[in-house]
């Protein structure tokens, strides 16, 4: 691995929950990085240039993965590429061809700067769609969601995640691009940027009392930082290649909140399952081997939620508890 001063790397759509760690990550180790927003000026990608390192090291460039002029400009003369940017909805016009088309461009923009590696975010919605995988089976790093099936139950976002990243695929093979993709679950822990995203949605209904029940269904995390981790590791790791599934551990919604209300008890935290009447879900067997094999240690899931909380009362999202008990201690 050649030494880091000097190296300058490329993060598309760096605003994001994902792409802000990574950024973070990258300018702690020294990386000069160019990050892709739309518009560099605009307050929400404020927390970007408070980074560490970012006064000295990090440029914000204008660009949008469908303007290929753009792309160009911010990933000429660069190392590497780390493509997280991609749109996040279940409307297939807006999800699919801006993903598809978005991820060839980057491709081909990284292959005219001829860039050692591009690490691209994929996610588990490209694996484990599949309604004849058997119970039995582990999702590991050959998996594929199937697409008739997220077609058909109209999961675009599913959809979108696994065309864009067979496109991704196809096209590095062709344009000679060595590409190394992480397949993350679903994202916990700590916000940088000041908005909420989706996946901490998913817990913050939980503690306002918005959600009066939860979902008989399984959901498989993974801590914001140990994503962030991963895909620094991938670019920097000559020997890394394929997927990486990212993920450190399935649980039932019931659990989540089980250890929401152990955690935060102040909080009005469902007790009650929406569907009782069914047997309840049970979690998919996965393996994170690949990654531990580089020497990768995940978050415990119980620390992710826990973190996730805490941010959100540090961003104003929920009110801080009005108890002046001892500060909670976790037991792993």
């Amino acid at each position: 691995m050649p030494s880091v001063s000097g190296q300058v790397v490329c993060v598309t759509g760096a605003g994001g929950y994902i792409a802000s760690w990574i950024v973070k990550l990258l300018l702690e180790k020294g990386y000069t990085v160019r990050g892709t927003v739309r518009n560099p000026d605009d307050a929400k990608n404020g927390h970007l240039r408070e980074l560490e390192g970012a006064k000295e090291r990090l440029t914000l460039c204008r660009a949008d993965l469908l303007d290929y002029q753009s792309l160009r400009e911010a990933i000429k003369g660069c190392d590497g590429v780390f493509h997280t940017a991609s749109p996040v909805t279940d409307d297939p016009e807006q999800m699919v061809e801006p993903a598809v088309i978005g991820t060839k461009n980057v491709i081909n923009a990284a292959a005219e700067a001829k860039v050692r590696r591009m690490v691209f975010t994929s996610s588990i919605g490209a694996v484990y769609m599949d309604p004849n995988r058997e119970p039995e089976k582990v999702v590991d790093e050959s998996c594929w969601s199937d697409l008739e099936f997220c077609k058909n139950t109209k999961n675009w976002y599913c959809y979108g995640k696994a065309v864009a990243e067979k496109a991704a695929w196809d096209e590095a093979k062709e344009k000679g691009v060595d590409l190394v993709v992480i397949n993350p679950v679903l994202v916990l822990g700590p916000l940088l940027q000041p908005t909420v995203n989706a996946s901490i949605l998913h817990i913050l209904k939980y503690l306002t009392g918005s959600a009066k029940t939860y979902a008989n269904s399984v959901q498989a995390y993974v801590h914001v930082k140990d994503v962030a981790l991963a895909h620094v590791l991938i670019y920097e790791t000559p020997s890394a290649s394929g997927r990486y599934l990212c993920a450190e551990s399935v649980l039932h919604r019931g659990e989540v909140v089980e250890i929401l209300a152990k955690l935060f008890p102040e909080y009005p935290i469902p007790t009650k399952c929406s569907d009782e009447t069914r047997p309840r879900a049970k979690a998919y067997k996965f393996t994170n081997q690949k990654l531990k094999d580089l020497g990768f240690e995940f978050t415990p899931v119980k620390q992710c939620l826990y973190e996730t909380v805490k941010s959100l009362q540090e961003k104003g999202q929920i009110p801080l508890p009005t108890r002046n008990d001892e500060p909670i201690k976790i037991h792993y």
